[in-house]
C-alpha cells in the first residue's frame, strides 16, 4: 500500500489531497481550510499528512460533511490538540462518540477511526469574514450535509459529486435521496464546487446537474424495468453489465445492485448501525 499527499491552494482555499494505492486501486480524500474553517479531517491512515495539515493550519472551528471515517478520521487529534468546537449533523453525533466499527477492508484503506466528541451542527454558521448555510444532502450517508459561503459562492459538497457517472454504490446509499440532494444544492447561488474526492470541478453547476441527470436516467431505467416484472438482479445485469473488483474486495458492500434496489426501494436509507459487523 502507497500513500502520498498533496499541499494546494485554488482560489484562495488551501487544501491537502491525501492518496492510497493499492494493486491497482487509488483513493483519495480532500480536507479544505478557508476562512478559519476546517472542513473535513481526512483519514487515520493518512495521519501523519492530515496530522502536519492540522499543526500548520489556522482555524478556528471544524465542519464534517458526514460520519464516514475517510472524512472524520483525525477530528479525535484535533479534539485533542487544537481543543475546538467540531460540528456534526446530530444524528450521527453519538455513533461517532464511540468506538469505530466498520468492515476489515475500510479500515485497510481509511484506518480506524478514534472516538471524538462534536457539536451538533447548525442550519447556518460565521467564519471570519463570512456566513455560510449549512444545506441538507442525505443520500450517500443519511446524515450528509454541504457548506455554502455566501460571501466567495463557494460550495463544499463532500460526497455528494465524487463522480458524475455511478458505477456501484454502498449498500446504505439512496439514489432517489441523492436526486433530491442535487435538486436542492441546485436551488443555490454558488460558483466553485469542492468535492471532498474529486477537487475543485470545472464548472461545478454544469457538473452537478450532469450528475443528477445521469442518476434521473437511470431511475427510469430501472423503474421501468421494474414495471416489466424484472427483479433487482436481471435489472443489474442489464444496466451494469460489468463486474468491479471493489464489489468482491468489500464482500458487496459496494456494489451496482445497490444502485438498482435503492431505486426499487424508493426513499429507504438505512443508518450506519444497520451494517455493524
Amino acid at each position: 500500500m502507497k500513500k502520498n499527499s498533496f499541499l494546494g491552494e485554488k482560489n484562495g482555499v488551501s487544501y491537502l489531497d491525501g492518496v492510497i494505492k493499492f494493486k491497482g486501486v487509488s483513493l483519495n480524500v480532500y480536507s479544505y481550510l478557508v476562512d478559519g474553517v476546517l472542513i473535513d479531517t481526512g483519514a487515520q491512515s493518512l495521519h501523519k499528512y492530515f496530522e502536519a495539515f492540522i499543526d500548520s493550519a489556522d482555524f478556528d472551528q471544524v465542519m464534517l460533511t458526514h460520519f464516514h471515517e475517510d472524512h472524520t478520521g483525525c477530528a479525535a487529534y484535533v479534539e485533542k490538540t487544537k481543543k475546538l468546537p467540531i460540528y456534526l449533523n446530530d444524528k450521527t453525533i453519538d455513533y461517532c462518540s464511540k468506538r469505530a466499527d466498520y468492515p476489515l477492508y475500510r479500515q485497510l484503506f481509511w484506518g480506524r477511526r478514534k472516538p471524538f466528541h462534536a457539536k451538533s451542527m447548525p442550519t447556518k454558521f460565521f467564519s471570519r469574514n463570512a456566513t455560510w448555510d449549512v444545506i441538507d444532502t442525505p443520500g450517500h450517508a443519511y446524515d450528509h450535509k454541504a457548506f455554502l459561503n455566501k460571501e466567495s459562492g463557494q460550495l463544499f459538497t463532500g460526497d455528494l459529486f465524487v463522480s458524475e457517472r455511478i458505477k456501484v454504490a454502498l449498500k446504505e446509499e439512496s439514489i432517489p435521496t441523492i436526486i433530491d440532494s442535487l435538486e436542492r444544492v441546485l436551488t443555490y447561488d454558488f460558483q466553485d464546487v469542492f468535492c471532498s474526492h474529486a477537487g475543485l470541478l470545472k464548472d461545478g453547476r454544469e457538473a452537478l446537474r450532469r450528475k443528477r441527470d445521469n442518476l434521473l436516467s437511470i431511475q427510469q431505467e430501472v423503474l421501468t424495468l421494474q414495471k416489466q416484472g424484472n427483479s433487482a438482479e436481471v435489472i443489474r445485469n442489464k444496466l451494469f453489465q460489468k463486474k468491479y473488483p471493489i464489489t468482491k474486495f468489500s464482500g458487496g458492500e459496494w456494489d451496482s445492485l445497490h444502485i438498482v434496489t435503492s431505486i426499487m426501494n424508493e426513499n429507504s436509507q438505512p443508518k450506519p448501525h444497520d451494517y455493524i459487523r
